[in-house]
């Protein structure tokens, strides 16, 4: 039976060039919604050595992910899944759409994958350095546990914050800071839930990367890489080999944790580059 690796929001970027850092005896199969990126990106996949697939999949659907992890499963066993996919404040979508997309679709894939994996196998699940952009006392972490209970309600308290917000683009900011900092969380709790399986659950947080979506987010959060190390983007191609890293099977002690990959930005903007007063 071969090895099968899933990468959600495969199409490009980030999970694209996770996918080519991947093992050449994986079947890859990339997911996402733009029909002419997983095309292509199968290409390149083949051109590369991979047996590769596509997809289509909205991670804020539960029935569209389960679907995707039995076409998955019909592959051959599924040792890794990345799930990449994700919206941010500058694309055209709402904060409940930010909520829906980026915290409920990570609940779908981590439960309908873990349905049919086994020992041994990997969820990473991506995040943002978004998620430490909250203190921690403005964070409703409280609210966290309804995703699996109520989400209508979940969804709800999560945004209750954004109505002290006036500005719609701000607004939609604390969604997704709040929505990542979401999938930290339930990636840990995953890890603690499935890792009596034998399933290693972890998150990794990039920065602001140079791909379609981070040259969305550069008009607005550009002035954060004066607080990186370098004072530069990270490239889909840095960001696809620790990703792939943090998903090989092999690294099977480093779970319940979050790897924030993001240059040094947040420890620059809490320590090291502070503002001269």
């Amino acid at each position: 039976m071969g090895k099968v690796c899933v990468v959600t929001g495969g199409g490009s970027g980030m999970g694209l060039a996770a996918a080519k850092f991947m093992p050449k005896d994986r079947i890859i199969v990339v997911s996402g919604r733009t029909e002419s990126k997983l095309t292509k990106a199968v290409e390149e996949l083949k051109e590369a050595g991979f047996e590769a697939y596509a997809k289509s999949c909205d991670t804020s659907k539960r029935e569209s992910v389960k679907a995707l992890a039995e076409y998955a499963a019909s592959l051959g066993e599924i040792i890794n899944v990345i799930h990449a996919a994700g919206v941010s404040p500058a694309m055209n979508v709402t904060m409940e759409d930010i909520l829906r997309i980026n915290a409920l679709g990570t609940v779908y894939v981590n439960q309908e994958f873990a349905k049919l994996m086994h020992k041994g196998s990997v969820i990473i699940d991506i995040a943002s350095m978004s998620a430490y952009a909250m203190p921690e006392l403005m964070l409703p972490k409280k609210a966290y546990p309804l995703v699996e209970t109520d989400e209508a309600l979940f969804i709800k308290k999560a945004l209750k914050m954004t109505g002290i917000i006036k500005d719609e683009y701000q607004k939609k900011g604390l969604a997704y800071s709040v929505s990542k900092n979401f999938v930290t969380w339930y990636a840990a709790k995953c890890a603690f839930d499935f890792g009596p399986r034998g399933i290693r659950v972890a998150s990794l947080s990039p920065g602001l990367i140079a791909t379609d979506m981070g040259n969305l987010e550069s008009k607005h959060g550009g002035s954060m890489l004066a607080t990186s190390c370098e004072e530069r983007m990270g490239t889909p191609e840095e960001l696809g080999f620790a990703i792939a890293t943090l998903a090989d099977e092999r690294n099977g002690y480093l779970a319940g944790v979050d790897i924030l990959c993001d240059g040094g930005t947040i420890r620059g903007q809490k320590e090291f580059k502070k503002p001269r007063k």
